[in-house]
């Protein structure tokens, strides 16, 4: 993330970006996004959810064009550099004046045409082959003021990412591993409410089991944050295996319950004050606008990105619309649980002891291997934002107080509350808004001007968002900003009802 330009690594086919587009952005937050649903009523939630799905897509169609802006200025900084180079070369090997004018008049008549070739629209200069981070995009586009704000709301949310995942593995143990029966493995998702004062094993509380693996999660992946960790290709192809598998499970044992007609569920058509937690949620589930530099980039073929792009909105659409319909009809209301999967771990849902595992443990393997990464990207996030030029840390500051300040606040939220709900709510509706909305639509409009101040009026990207026009930019802003005080008031509105 806080990176700056890499390489494009291996290339890959459109279809193949867009399956990985499609694993990136379906990942825990559909977990939670049942739940949501059921509080927030269907109607209330699929309109949003079609809403919010429209709104991530132009945002993403943004950044693609901020990319392709990017890559162009890179290119023309290197013809610029490689002519005053060339120019420093002709003055110092004694050739005369005359000469030195007649290389730099061949020069200019070399270059002149490539410039205007470019502003009648050759889409060359607009190629995206190198990989350009968000953070780097900020760099390029933003004042410095600019810049730290990008940094300091990805910083946010990537706490807030930690802080969930570190709350849904104790979650996820706790609730498969306790009961106040004894029978661990088929009373979870009977509809039987806990507290967390309820007794796990023995003397040992619900609160307690969850701490004690709170505390083994942070004692066995936190180390990995004062190292670097990299996702190997078999990694990924584990845990998107493993995530077909439970959502294809999920969905089909919905879907068979209620076609024998055991479906409890009755959602409401819209329940107004569940709408804060479910456009967080809905936030939080399409968030995919910080990694498309390195999901784009890699495509080998890139004439039609907009249009693959939109086909994986309208399945990813119809995928969270298919896990959420199936959930609020299969289950009541009042025992969805913030983890969906949890409510397959009751035997009358499933009698195979081992789908009720894999299931209810589900988010402990997907989560736990994807923890490390966002911890080392939050860490170097925090080293680029304090970097200034030639200036290198100490080795404390290196490799203690900066994995510390990226370890512990997470841990530090997770330990107070396990709300998993909530936790997305918030981090979805306050940084991932920032990160999905308004940072994609200044990177769009400071890109747009730096490309007519170099380029001129006339050139036109080749990857320019279908939404040209500035009327959308100046929306997604308003829209962005209006969530944010809807947002607030909603949860101060409902903190002085308490």
């Amino acid at each position: 993330m806080a990176g700056g330009i890499t390489d494009t690594g291996e290339l890959y086919s459109p279809y193949v970006g867009l399956v990985y587009m499609f694993n990136l952005i379906v990942g825990t937050g559909a977990l939670t996004m049942p739940k949501a649903f059921a509080t927030a009523g269907w109607l209330v939630s699929l309109l949003l959810l079609l809403f919010l799905g429209f709104m991530s897509y132009m945002t993403t169609t943004f950044v693609v064009e901020a990319m392709a802006a990017a890559n162009a200025q890179l290119r023309w900084k290197r013809m610029e550099k490689r002519k005053e180079d060339d120019e420093d070369e002709d003055s110092s090997s004694g050739v005369s004046d005359s000469d030195v004018l007649l290389q730099d008049g061949y020069e200019r008549a070399e270059t002149r045409p490539i410039l205007s070739v470019q502003r009648r629209g050759s889409p060359n200069i607009f190629e995206i082959t190198e990989r350009v981070e968000m953070g780097q995009m900020a760099s390029m586009f933003f004042n410095k003021v600019g810049v730290n704000l990008f940094y300091f709301c990805i910083i946010i949310y990537l706490y807030g990412d930690l802080a969930i995942y570190a709350a849904a593995v104790p979650v996820s143990l706790m609730q498969v591993t306790c009961s106040a029966t004894g029978n661990h493995s088929c009373s979870v998702g009977d509809g039987t409410k806990y507290n967390d004062t309820d007794k796990c094993w023995g003397p040992i509380r619900r609160i307690d089991a969850y701490r004690l693996y709170l505390a083994a999660f942070t004692l066995l992946l936190g180390p990995f944050t004062f190292f670097n960790v990299q996702k190997t290709k078999y990694l990924q192809i584990m845990t998107s295996l493993m995530r077909w598998i439970a959502f294809i499970l999920m969905i089909i044992l919905a879907l068979i319950r209620i076609s024998r007609g055991q479906g409890e569920g009755h959602p409401s058509m819209a329940q107004l004050s569940g709408i804060r937690n479910l456009f967080g949620v809905c936030v939080y589930s399409f968030m995919c606008q910080h990694s498309l530099p390195s999901l784009i980039t890699p495509i080998s073929r890139k004439k039609h990105v907009s249009q693959l792009v939109l086909l994986d909105y309208i399945l990813i659409l119809a995928f969270y619309s298919l896990l959420s319909f199936t959930a609020i009809y299969c289950f009541r209301n009042d025992t969805l649980m913030d983890m969906y999967t949890l409510n397959f771990t009751n035997c009358e849902i499933i009698n195979v002891a081992f789908i009720r595992y894999f299931l209810g443990l589900f988010p402990v393997f997907t989560i736990s291997t994807n923890f490390p990464i966002i911890a080392v990207t939050l860490r170097n996030n925090w080293k680029t934002l304090f970097h200034r030029e030639g200036g290198t840390y100490p080795w404390v500051v290196d490799r203690i107080v900066f994995p510390a300040i990226t370890l512990v606040p997470p841990v530090l939220v997770a330990f107070c509350t396990h709300d998993l709900e909530s936790l997305v709510g918030i981090t979805g509706a306050y940084a991932g808004n920032g990160i999905q909305y308004l940072i994609p639509a200044f990177l769009a409009y400071c890109s747009r001007k730096d490309t007519q101040l170099v380029f001129g009026s006339g050139t036109v990207n080749k990857h320019l968002s279908p939404f040209r026009h500035t009327f959308w930019i100046v929306f997604v802003l308003i829209w962005g900003f209006s969530c944010f005080m809807f947002v607030t008031a909603n949860i101060v509105l409902s903190e002085s009802k308490l």
